[in-house]
């Protein structure tokens, strides 16, 4: 059954072809894809199950892909609209960051002095909660957060200001990933800038690194596949000496891991499968070299061997062959992996991966501090108590995946880290 016109992505669609000034016929001949697929999109009837897909529809329409995608996302009850109530400040904040680490004249700290230990913690609260996918909480934390640290920077010299330095970038690569997922990319790209100016202040190789990914994650974000690649390359190529030899330092090895997961991706969506699985081989073995309990909650990437196995899941779906990337990383746990979010991105790609007749089941948090419940696993058809639904359509997607009615919960629905509920009839 269609989805309603004000959900799907169809819609969208159709409005950016006809701004377009493109017919069906056009757009399908662009993507390789027949009238009547175009048609059944629009319709809602066709989920887009492809990234790449999306990308390409987006370019030839000239439309952004978060628009395209549906965002800003639409946090559930309260809590979405507080976390949109912060942006401004949030922008603000960020907007003096900038123009102090350009070393802009003239500039006055906004407060009195500021407890650095007071800000490690908050630092170390909002990175917490972007883990945990708490948007509201987060969007809440940084505006204070950054306005403080700007005053540190200006008042402080020494240890005190590379102290300072360093919890700006942190809190403005949280700020990054928060913004990316209430659906603001171009706020988003400040932050990453922001973070990119402490960590030139800092000369520090592991904290430009740090930023390379920030960057390669908006970028990718707003799809620029190329860009994503040429960030993370470059930042590998300074990384190396610190990843490599007998005094490699952890971090490093950490962060290239990381790195080569953002090229997998963007070869992925690319349509570039073995270089995607290139990508992947080289980051597994900078896991399986940390070793099995390592997973980088310092750095904000998380990367280990469970998150290998998460971005190993989409490279799959993505390029065509997902039991290779499910497979790929073997004698992982995914529950054991320290954040919410990566949890979910997995269950997701799993479910885009099951066959036809596979089911969701199972429940968990939902992110985005909606209070709402996610599914958990994929129930194959053979399995007790199976019924048959839709497959799964594709992340970022914009489609949904129908599961189960719960008896408390009613009938959940899942769309990119964002999960909604409706009733059960």
């Amino acid at each position: 059954m269609p989805l309603s016109t004000d959900e799907h992505i169809g819609t969208r669609v159709q409005i950016a072809r006809n701004a377009a000034g493109l017919t069906q016929v056009e757009l399908a001949d662009f993507l390789a894809r027949s009238e009547s697929w175009v048609a059944n999109v629009e319709s809602g009837r066709q989920p887009l199950d492809r990234y790449s897909v999306i990308t390409a529809i987006a370019d030839r329409c000239d439309v952004d892909v978060v628009w395209l995608l549906g965002q800003p996302y639409r946090l559930q009850r309260s809590g979405g609209n507080l976390a949109h109530a912060h942006i401004p400040a949030l922008r603000t904040g960020l907007r003096r960051a900038g123009l102090i680490l350009s070393g802009h004249p003239g500039l006055s700290p906004q407060g009195g002095p500021v407890d650095l230990a007071a800000m490690r913690e908050k630092t170390r609260q909002a990175s917490v909660a972007r883990q945990a996918a708490n948007l509201p909480k987060v969007a809440t934390l940084l505006p204070p957060l950054v306005e403080d640290l700007n005053t540190a920077v200006l008042t402080t010299d020494g240890v005190e200001r590379e102290e300072a330095l360093h919890l700006l970038a942190d809190a403005a690569r949280t700020a990054r990933m928060c913004l990316n997922q209430l659906g603001y990319p171009d706020l988003a790209w400040s932050a990453a800038e922001v973070a990119a100016g402490a960590a030139t202040a800092l000369d520090d190789p592991v904290v430009k690194a740090a930023v390379a990914w920030d960057r390669c994650g908006a970028l990718l974000h707003q799809a620029s596949l190329r860009e994503t690649i040429a960030v993370a390359d470059a930042a590998l190529r300074d990384l190396e000496p610190h990843a490599t030899g007998r005094g490699r330092d952890q971090a490093a090895v950490s962060l290239r891991g990381a790195l080569h997961l953002r090229c997998s991706i963007a070869h992925a969506r690319g349509g570039q499968g073995d270089d995607a699985w290139a990508r992947i081989d080289a980051a597994l073995q900078d896991a399986d070299q940390l070793g099995p309990e390592w997973y980088d909650l310092e750095r904000h990437t998380v990367f280990g061997r469970g998150t290998v196995a998460v971005h190993a899941a989409e490279a799959g779906v993505e390029v065509d062959q997902p039991d290779a990337g499910l497979k790929k990383v073997p004698r992982v746990d995914i529950s054991e992996i320290p954040s919410k979010e990566r949890r979910t991105h997995f269950r997701i790609d799993e479910a885009r991966a099951a066959p036809d007749g596979a089911e969701l089941v199972g429940r968990g948090q939902a992110p985005g501090g909606c209070g709402r419940r996610a599914v958990l696993r994929v129930r194959r058809p053979d399995e007790p108590g199976s019924r048959v639904r839709p497959r799964a359509c594709g992340r970022p997607v914009p489609g949904r995946i129908p599961v189960r009615p719960h008896p408390e919960h009613g009938t959940r629905e899942v769309t990119p880290l964002l999960l909604r509920t409706v009733d059960a009839p």
